[in-house]
C-alpha cells in the first residue's frame, strides 16, 4: 500500500488503551419480532448507535423532461430488498466489492426497505447505509411491518401484539414504530398485513392503529398501507381501491394512511382513480403494483392501463423487487447494465426509449428528478463500492469494500450522448478514481465527425462572484474536454468552458472561473469532448467535478477528541476488531465523513473504511507479523474532501499463541491401495507440521496437507504436531482410517429411509425431504421455531457409518447467507443413548463433507445449532446423506 502523502498534512493526537473484556462483533442492522420491538430500548441496544444515519434528507426539485412521454404527476415507489437477508446485514457496508449499490435514484419517489421474515424478524427499519444514500439524492426511505401469510410462517398473535392498545388509547407498538424512525432517522413505515385469520372487529382497531401513528407521528413522517387485509379481516387483494379496503386509506374525512400500494392483478386503474378523488385522495397516492422480481425487464404488463398512449397517467407506479437487477447479475457490471435497461431502457438513453420490447424502461414515463440545488457540490461518480479505494488519486486499499453511505449523487441522466457520428462511450468505472472506489470513464474513437456531447447532471445552481467549478481528470492522449452549463434563461443552450488541452501524467485539475456567468442559475452541467486529430483509442477518467463558492472558505479540521475503543475481541491471537466511538466535531455541518486507517508495522497506512457517523467497527484485522500494537486513525473529512488533522488510538494485541492442532482426512473407510488426502486445520499460527501415519505411506510428513496410501486391511490411527516459536500442539485420531477389501461398497444409507424433525415450515417441506436424493426443486428439510433444530434419521438396521454429506441452502440455490453456520451429528443405536461424532462450528460452504472414524450406529441425528449465517432461525437442509456400508 502507498503511505498517504505529506500533503494530507496529519496531525497525531495519540491515546493508547489495552484490549477490552467485551467482545467487540460486527454490528448489524436492526429486525425484530413484535415481544421485541416493544421491549427495545437504543440504551440497551449494542448496535443501536452504528444503525444511525446522519444525513439529513435533502430537497430535489423535477426539471424539464428529456423524454416526450415523461410527466410529472406520476411517482414511483419502490419496494426492493437492497440486502439478500433481513438478518446479518452490516450497519455501515462492508469487506466486499459486490453489493446492490443502487443508484436511479432520480427515478424513484418514494423507496421501502423490503425485508422480514418469520425467521428473522417482522419488522425492519432500513440500514444506515442505505438511508444515508437514499437522503443524499433527496428520497424519503421506509421501513417494512411484514405481517407475513401463515404459509412462511405468519402468525396471528403478532398481529395481536402489535394491535395492544392501553386503557388511554395509546398504541404501545405504534409509539415503538415512531421512535425508531425517529432515533434511526428514516422516513416511515409501509404496513403489508398479509397473516389471515383477522375479524372485523381487527380490521376497525387496524384503522384506529393507523389513525394514531398518523396522530402522533413528526412532520414528514409517512405511513403506507399495502392493499391485503380488508375491512372484514381477512386477506383478499383488491387490487384496486374499493368500498373494502378505502378505509385503510381515508375514513370519514380522516387521513388513515399517506399512500397505497394495489396488489399487482390490476385490471381497472381507472375506478381506483375516481375512488382516490370521491374520498378527496389524489390518485397518485395510489401506487399501482408490478412484480419484477421473477423477471425484470422481461415481465409483461399492461402498461396502457397505467399510462395510455397520449393520456395523463391514471396512478402512480409502484415496483416491487427492482433488486431483480443485482440478484441477477453474474458481476457488478452486469448489475449495472441491467439496472441501466431496467430503467432507462434498451436504448440506454433516457430521451430515447423508443423501441419494439414492451419494456421502455422507467424513463419513458416519469421524469427524473435531482438534488443538486445547492453548493458545494462535489461528485467523484463514486458509486458506492469498489474494488481499491483511492484519496486524491492515491491507491489507499487494494481490497473490495462497500459502503452506500459514501455514494456520491450520480449523472442524472445515464447516458445522455448526442453526437453527428458514433457518440464516445460514458460508463463508470472501477478501474481507476480519484476518491473512492470509481470514476466517469468516457472513451471510443474521437475526431471532429463524432464530437461527443455528455449531459450528466440537472442542477438549479447559482453562480456566485467567486463560484468557480474545477475538473480532475487522467488520460493519456490530451482531454479534447469542454465543460458545459445551460442556464434558466436559456435552458436549451450550453455555453462551452475550455479545460487545458495538454496531456500531464496523473491526475490533472482545472480550475475554471465561473465570474462572466454570476448571478445566473446553472440548470444542466455537461461534458464536450471534439478533436480536430483523429485519436483511435481516445480514453478518459473523470475523477471529480466540484463547484464551490470561495467567498466561503472551508476551514480546515481539527482533530476529533475522545476517540475511544469502547470494545474490542481477539480470536486466534492474530486476528481482532474493534468498535470506535469519537466526539462529532462541532462544526459537523462542515464534514463530509470520517475516514478510518491502519497503520501497518513499516509505517505505510490502508483505509479501513468511512463513515457520516461518530461510531465505527473496525473489521477483523490480521495480525501482521507478530505486531505488538496497532494504530487507527481518525480523519475528518470536510466538503471540499479536504482532510483535517488525525486522531489515533492504539490497540495492544495478546501474547502470540502457540498452534492448536487439527486436521481431517477426505475418507476414512477405504479398500486396500486407496489414496486418503489429509487437510490440516490446525489454527494459523502454525509454522511446522509433523504427521504420523500408522502403516501408512509415506510413514511421516512435515507437509501441510499430505496425501497417504495404506496397502494393508485393518484399522489405524493419525497423529499430527503443530509448531511453531511459541510451542507446540499434538492430537491423535484413534482407530481413525480402516481398510478393507469391502469398503467399495459404500452407499448413501439414508436414501429414502425414515426421518423425523423438531419442526417442518409445511407440509412440503418435512423431514423426509432431506433424505429422498433430491436437491432442485425445492426439495428440502425447513423448520423455523426454538433452536436448536434437529433431524434424526432412522436407518432401519444398524450400519457401519463412516461419514456424512450435508447440502445447504445455497446448494439448492438459495442465498449462501443461509447455509448452514454450526452444527453437531450424532449416532445411537438405540435412539436413546447418543454419542457425538461430529461439531462444526463457522462453516459457509454450501456442502460439507464429514468424514469419521467408523461407527455401528441405526440412528443418525443432526442438530442445527446455529441454522444461518445470521440472525434466521430457519433451518434450511437440501439433503443429508449418511455414508456407510450395507449390513
Amino acid at each position: 500500500m502507498k503511505k498517504l502523502g505529506a500533503s494530507l498534512l496529519f496531525v497525531i493526537l495519540v491515546c493508547a488503551v489495552l484490549s477490552s473484556a467485551a467482545l467487540a462483533k460486527q454490528p448489524y442492522s436492526s429486525y425484530w419480532l413484535p415481544e421485541q420491538l416493544l421491549n427495545w430500548n437504543p440504551a440497551s441496544d449494542p448496535d443501536a448507535a452504528f444503525n444511525r444515519s446522519t444525513i439529513p434528507l435533502q430537497s430535489r426539485f423535477t426539471g424539464e423532461a428529456v423524454n416526450p412521454n415523461a410527466t410529472k404527476d406520476p411517482k414511483v415507489m419502490a419496494l426492493s430488498a437492497l440486502n439478500q437477508g433481513t438478518s446479518g446485514v452490516p450497519s455501515q457496508g462492508s469487506d466486499t466489492f459486490s453489493a446492490n449499490t443502487f443508484s436511479y435514484w432520480q427515478y424513484v419517489d418514494k423507496l421501502v426497505y423490503w425485508g422480514g421474515s418469520a425467521g428473522e424478524g417482522i419488522i425492519v427499519p432500513p440500514s444506515a447505509d442505505t438511508i444515508d444514500a437514499a437522503h443524499r439524492n433527496g428520497v424519503p426511505i421506509m421501513g417494512t411491518v411484514f405481517f407475513p401469510p401463515s404459509v412462511y410462517g405468519g402468525k396471528y398473535e403478532w398481529v395481536k401484539q402489535m394491535l395492544q392498545q392501553n386503557s388511554d388509547g395509546s398504541f404501545p407498538a405504534a409509539d415503538k414504530l415512531i421512535e425508531v424512525a425517529e432515533y434511526y432517522g428514516f422516513d416511515g413505515w409501509f404496513i403489508n398485513q398479509e397473516t389471515e385469520g383477522g375479524t372485523a372487529t381487527d380490521a376497525q382497531l387496524m384503522k384506529t392503529f393507523l389513525r394514531y401513528l398518523q396522530d402522533h407521528k413528526p412532520a414528514g413522517m409517512e405511513i403506507i398501507w399495502y392493499d391485503s387485509m380488508t375491512k372484514e379481516g381477512n386477506i383478499s387483494w383488491q387490487n384496486a381501491l374499493t368500498d373494502r379496503n378505502a378505509m385503510f386509506l381515508q375514513d370519514n374525512g380522516n387521513k388513515v394512511s399517506d399512500s397505497m400500494f394495489l396488489n399487482f392483478w390490476w385490471n381497472d386503474l381507472g375506478s381506483s382513480a375516481a375512488k382516490a378523488k370521491s374520498l378527496g385522495r389524489s390518485p397518485f397516492e395510489l401506487f399501482a403494483g408490478i412484480d419484477v422480481e421473477a423477471k425484470g425487464y422481461d415481465t409483461s404488463l399492461k402498461w396502457n392501463l397505467l399510462f395510455p398512449e397520449g393520456k395523463p397517467a391514471v396512478t402512480s407506479l409502484g415496483i416491487y423487487r427492482p433488486d431483480w437487477s443485482y440478484n441477477s447479475a453474474d458481476s457488478m457490471a452486469d448489475f449495472f447494465a441491467r439496472e441501466n435497461q431496467f430503467w432507462v431502457g434498451q436504448n440506454g438513453n433516457p430521451a430515447n426509449t423508443a423501441t419494439s420490447q414492451a419494456w421502455k424502461g422507467i424513463a419513458n414515463n416519469v421524469i427524473e428528478s435531482s438534488p443538486v440545488d445547492q453548493l458545494p457540490f462535489t461528485t467523484n461518480f463514486n458509486t458506492g463500492s469498489g474494488e481499491k479505494f483511492y484519496v486524491h488519486g492515491q491507491q489507499v486499499r487494494d481490497s473490495g469494500w462497500n459502503n452506500r453511505s459514501l455514494q456520491d449523487v450520480l449523472p442524472t441522466w445515464r447516458w445522455l450522448t448526442e453526437s453527428k457520428g458514433k457518440a464516445l462511450t460514458p460508463s463508470l468505472d472501477w478501474s481507476d478514481a480519484y476518491y473512492g472506489g470509481s470514476s466517469l470513464k468516457v472513451s471510443g474513437t474521437l475526431s471532429s465527425a463524432n464530437a461527443t456531447h455528455l449531459k450528466l447532471y440537472q442542477t438549479d445552481l447559482k453562480i456566485e462572484p467567486a463560484t468557480k467549478l474545477s475538473i480532475t481528470y487522467k488520460t493519456q492522449n490530451k482531454p479534447s474536454m469542454k465543460v458545459g452549463l445551460a442556464f434558466a434563461d436559456r435552458p436549451d443552450q450550453f455555453v462551452f468552458l475550455d479545460v487545458k488541452d495538454k496531456k500531464a501524467s496523473g491526475w490533472t485539475t482545472d480550475i475554471l472561473n465561473l465570474t462572466p456567468y454570476k448571478g445566473k442559475r446553472i440548470v444542466a452541467l455537461s461534458l464536450y469532448f471534439d478533436s480536430k486529430e483523429i485519436i483511435p483509442d481516445y480514453d478518459i477518467h473523470i475523477g471529480q467535478i466540484s463547484i464551490q463558492n470561495n467567498a466561503n472558505p472551508v476551514k480546515p479540521l481539527e482533530a476529533v477528541e475522545e476517540l475511544n475503543v469502547i470494545q474490542s475481541d481477539f480470536r486466534g491471537g492474530i486476528y481482532g476488531d474493534a468498535r470506535l466511538k469519537w466526539n462529532a466535531l462541532d462544526n459537523d455541518k462542515e464534514v463530509q465523513q470520517y475516514e478510518i486507517y491502519r497503520v501497518l508495522p513499516d509505517g505505510k497506512e490502508t483505509w479501513v473504511g468511512a463513515t457520516t457517523n461518530n461510531v465505527f467497527y473496525v473489521p477483523e484485522m490480521k495480525r501482521i507479523n507478530a505486531e505488538q500494537a496497532t494504530v487507527l486513525k481518525v480523519v475528518a473529512v470536510n466538503a471540499k474532501y479536504e482532510r483535517g488533522q488525525a486522531a489515533s488510538v492504539t490497540i495492544q494485541w495478546p501474547a502470540y499463541p502457540k498452534p492448536e492442532a487439527g486436521f481431517k482426512a477426505d475418507a476414512t473407510l477405504i479398500t486396500p491401495g486407496q489414496q486418503v488426502h489429509f487437510t490440516d486445520l490446525s489454527s494459523e499460527v502454525t509454522e511446522g507440521w509433523s504427521w504420523t501415519f500408522e502403516n501408512g505411506s509415506p510413514a511421516v510428513s512435515t507437509e501441510q496437507n499430505p496425501v497417504v496410501t495404506y496397502d494393508k486391511e485393518g484399522t489405524y490411527n493419525v497423529m499430527l504436531t503443530a509448531t511453531n516459536s511459541s510451542g507446540q500442539d499434538t492430537v491423535t485420531k484413534q482407530a481413525l482410517i480402516t481398510v478393507s477389501k469391502g469398503a467399495s461398497g459404500i452407499k448413501n444409507v439414508a436414501l429414502g429411509k425414515t426421518a423425523t424433525a423438531d419442526h417442518a415450515c409445511g407440509p412440503a417441506e418435512d423431514a423426509g425431504k432431506a433424505i429422498d436424493g433430491k436437491v432442485t426443486g425445492n426439495s428440502k428439510w425447513c423448520a423455523l421455531g426454538n433452536q436448536p433444530h434437529w433431524l434424526q434419521v432412522d436407518l432401519g438396521k444398524e450400519h457401519q457409518v463412516s461419514g456424512f454429506v450435508i447440502k445447504h441452502a445455497e446448494s439448492g440455490g438459495e442465498w449462501s447467507g443461509f447455509n448452514t453456520s454450526d452444527y453437531s451429528i450424532q449416532v445411537s443405536a438405540d435412539g436413546v443413548n447418543w454419542s457425538d461424532v461430529v461439531h462444526v462450528q463457522g462453516n459457509t460452504a454450501a456442502e460439507t463433507s464429514d468424514a469419521i472414524a467408523l461407527v455401528k450406529a441405526r440412528y443418525v441425528k443432526l442438530n442445527v445449532l446455529k441454522p444461518t449465517q445470521g440472525g434466521d432461525t430457519a433451518a434450511r437442509i437440501y439433503e443429508f446423506e449418511v455414508h456407510g456400508l450395507q449390513p
